[in-house]
């Protein structure tokens, strides 16, 4: 356990040296939650009360999914671990005492705890700002946490599997572009799932795309207490076993073709 605290250490100071890169992204994901909310005051004044949310809680949702960004990594398809895999390097992470997922899940929740802390928190900070967003109770809160840090291991997952494929593409940029497009539609980055109608709003909820952000953000509004919170935890950690577990069998079957391709 301590080399992967370790490992996770140092992917906080790694990307706590990007300081100017980090104060940028803070600018841009605060602009573009201006621009997003805007966009939903307008359509909700035009639908009041859509998928059962009012103009404040869509208004909350746009700095709240701009927050979650760099957490989650929306827009990384997958992993620095797959030039390692183009280079052959990975041999050398294969070959090493710890395991192979494990490193990758380490790095990824130090810089995860980074982009939270860095860039999510004054990203939100702003909108709470100058559109008067309310900080929930601690209750609240403490559950958004747990709900936000479930999140992240659902994309790590995600991303890990689309990085291991590397192995057979040789290239991962297709299926990148592919599981960068459905992160963004299906986890409600670009409109709230709630909005979705009918079979493709039930398909979308139900699909592990929504426990990035539809889900996390539904905690921080209020929307599950009680039952209904340890119901989208349930949703969330199974969608999380499953895609690690998967992602824990494709290293396997990597392991054994690299071995059979590289002696």
């Amino acid at each position: 356990m301590g080399v992967y605290l370790r490992v996770a250490g140092y992917a906080f100071r790694r990307y706590s040296t990007y300081r100017v890169a980090t104060a940028s992204a803070v600018v841009t994901n605060t602009v573009f939650g201006f621009l997003r909310a805007y966009i939903l005051i307008a359509l909700w004044q035009a639908r009041p009360q859509l998928g059962g949310y009012d103009v404040a809680d869509a208004v909350a949702f746009s700095f709240l999914t701009q927050a979650l960004i760099g957490p989650v990594n929306v827009f990384a398809g997958s992993l620095e671990l797959t030039g390692r895999i183009r280079t052959g390097d990975v041999a050398v992470d294969l070959h090493r005492p710890v395991d192979l997922q494990g490193w990758w899940l380490a790095d990824d929740l130090g810089r995860a705890v980074f982009a939270l802390v860095f860039r999510g928190v004054p990203t939100l900070a702003a909108g709470m700002v100058a559109f008067g967003i309310p900080l929930p109770g601690p209750a609240t809160l403490a559950a958004f946490l747990g709900s936000a840090a479930l999140a992240v291991l659902v994309g790590f997952a995600l991303r890990y599997l689309v990085s291991l494929c590397c192995f057979w593409l040789g290239d991962e940029r297709g299926l990148h572009t592919v599981s960068t497009v459905s992160t963004m539609f299906f986890s409600g980055m670009i409109l709230p799932l709630v909005v979705f109608p009918g079979p493709l709003g039930e398909v979308a909820r139900a699909l592990p795309w929504a426990a990035l952000i539809q889900v996390p953000a539904d905690v921080f509004l209020g929307r599950h207490t009680g039952t209904g919170l340890l119901g989208v935890y349930a949703f969330q950690a199974a969608w999380a076993v499953a895609l690690l577990g998967a992602g824990r069998a494709l290293t396997r079957a990597a392991r054994h073709r690299l071995m059979i391709h590289g002696g």
